[in-house]
């Protein structure tokens, strides 16, 4: 939000190596052979499918793609990782299962594990023969991690810590041979981590749950009755299990960015079939503008997302290099994962409003059929709204982006409330910027102005509510859907500008016609949320400041959004399929 990105400086999923498209076609490969063909039995969750496909994916190395090489793993970037959760995305329950196993039900270990955990844990996690889950949620405790009743003592003989509570939400409980448990030990006031074994004696697992979607992955609830848990099973140290669900949560956001990828793909590509298809009044439906119009935005919606996923991934994998010079590689990734926690909350909510986006427009260009459970869309769009929920729901992240971007500003980490009063004091003194003939640098100076109607929002409801803010929730949230809209088009400004680089500019109109719209988009929305949160707080002389500042710094050029979005269309009917 403070400082300027240059496009030789993101990464672009144009630029994957060949190694990373193998693992990306070996993902494809095994979805095609081994997860659609057997989809309706996975979700009437047949008895052993599902732990029988992970452990067919492990068998290809696919469960080991983010874990050291010296646990039988691939020790492949955090980029790599994403790219494979995002073809692995298209998959629909097998994805949830897939991503959990390989995330948040190994990841805690590989991170956090001292050597003899490692050891013991990541090669069976690995080759899929243990299977992997992650055990936070609690009836009273789902975004308020911290308010977890599970208790954990310590044995007389000092060997076992006895644990005792109930885990809801629990995603491949019904299989899982590892578990990552969280609890407060005696009367702690932050929770600490362990490592559970399934056979531990007094664990008991409820039936599965039944469920609005995602039906074939599965979810029970936990009870945890006098377990006793070795010691050497405590994850770390004391008391750093609220860190380390944090610092999980941020990767698994990242991560739930790029998984949304692979389904929005799956739909796009559902929908352009089926309108090469469907005829009505004698044509086509994919002859129609407003049919063009759908597919044009279901593409830029996952184009969008798509930049800013592997801008942000390749952001972890530098931070991780960079810190690897001062301590342990695992260290280094967990600070990164920290230090993009902003990111991670914008992708999850980004990801996960697009995914809706693109589902709910395939089933309205399917029509009444659409609507039927004999079409696949049907699938996509029942799995789809669990992504607003998981990891934290978009409510809760919105307001995370705002109020960590507030603390580091506090922090001095970043120069933001020196830079938010500085263009709140330019208020004063407006004055139309300098615009470039050059379409990319231009496109630049207006991302950098949409900043600056953020920048003077923050300086004002700071000075205005100072620790008050925290209440004022739906100027929080105007501000993020402020943020989180300039940092995906200024994402998919920085691709194609690099794109055209590499490529030339020629090649690159449809790119361009992409970025047109969702930069002409972002400027309303930017424009609307900062009225929305004036228009909350502010009266008189300020109220006409702010205002004219609102409408000044979001002035966009003007862009034939009709013929864009159809050639845009038009390139993916030739093609049945998408291909950006």
């Amino acid at each position: 939000m403070v400082q300027e990105t240059k496009p030789e400086d993101v990464f672009i999923p144009e630029e994957f190596d060949e190694e990373q498209k193998m693992i990306a076609q070996t993902c494809q490969d095994f979805l095609d052979t081994e997860v659609f063909p057997v989809l309706d039995r996975i979700d009437s969750q047949e008895e052993g499918l599902m732990p029988e496909l992970l452990t067919k994916s492990g068998e290809l190395g696919l469960l080991g793609i983010s874990l050291a090489e010296e646990y039988d793993g691939f020790g492949q970037s955090f980029t790599t990782s994403m790219l494979a959760s995002e073809v692995m995305g298209g998959g629909y329950s097998f994805a949830v299962a897939f991503s959990c196993h390989t995330g948040i039900g190994s990841l805690p270990i590989a991170y956090y594990g001292n050597p003899q955990q490692k050891e013991k844990y990541l090669p069976k996690l690995a080759s899929g023969e243990w299977k992997g889950a992650y055990c936070l949620t609690e009836p009273g405790a789902g975004s308020d991690a911290n308010a977890g009743k599970t208790k954990a003592v310590l044995s007389e003989d000092g060997k076992h810590y006895i644990l005792n509570g109930q885990k809801m939400w629990i995603t491949n409980a019904g299989f899982a041979d590892v578990m990552t448990v969280f609890a407060k030990i005696d009367n702690d006031r932050v929770l600490s981590a362990f490592i559970v074994e399934r056979d531990f004696p007094g664990i008991v697992f409820n039936p599965e749950e039944k469920k609005m979607g995602i039906k074939g992955s599965s979810t029970r609830q936990i009870f945890f009755n006098d377990v006793k848990v070795p010691v050497e099973n405590l994850l770390a140290a004391r008391g750093q299990g609220y860190r380390i669900a944090l610092n999980i949560l941020h990767m698994g956001r990242l991560k739930l960015g790029g998984n949304i990828l692979g389904a929005t793909k799956t739909a796009i590509n559902q929908s352009v079939n089926y309108a090469n298809e469907r005829k009505q009044f004698g044509m086509l439906i994919s002859e129609f503008g407003t049919i063009k119009h759908k597919l044009a935005q279901q593409a830029i919606r996952t184009f969008s997302v798509e930049s800013a996923v592997y801008r942000a991934s390749m952001n972890v994998d530098q931070i991780a290099s960079d810190y690897e010079l001062e301590c342990l590689k695992e260290e280094a990734q967990i600070t990164a994962f920290a230090q993009m926690a902003i990111e991670a909350a914008i992708l999850k909510v980004a990801g996960s409003e697009a995914l809706d986006y693109v589902v709910d427009e395939a089933v309205q260009i399917h029509g009444g059929m659409g609507y039927s459970s004999e079409m696949p869309v049907d699938r996509g769009y029942r799995d789809s709204r669990i992504n607003r929920i998981f990891e934290g729901t978009n409510e809760i992240n919105r307001i995370l982006v705002v109020d960590t971007l507030l603390k580091r500003g506090q922090k001095k980490e970043i120069d933001l409330f020196e830079s938010a009063e500085k263009a709140y004091n330019g208020l004063a003194n407006l004055q139309n910027p300098e615009l470039p003939d050059d379409y990319f640098k231009l496109k630049n100076v207006r991302v950098a102005e949409l900043k600056k109607a953020v920048l003077v929002l923050i300086h004002t409801i700071s000075n205005k509510f100072g620790r008050k803010l925290v209440f004022e929730q739906e100027i929080l949230n105007s501000l993020a859907d402020m943020i989180m809209n300039i940092y995906v088009t200024e994402s998919t400004l920085l691709r194609v500008w690099k794109l055209a680089g590499l490529r030339g500019e020629e090649t690159v109109s449809l790119q361009k016609d992409m970025l047109d719209i969702i930069a002409y988009d972002a400027a309303a929305i930017v424009r609307k949320a900062g009225l929305d949160a004036v228009n909350s707080f502010a009266e008189g002389e300020e109220y006409e400041m702010l205002k004219k500042g609102m409408e000044h710094f979001t002035q966009t050029d003007p862009v034939n959004v009709k013929d864009a979005r159809r050639r845009i269309a038009d390139k993916l009917i030739d093609e049945n399929k998408y291909i950006f």
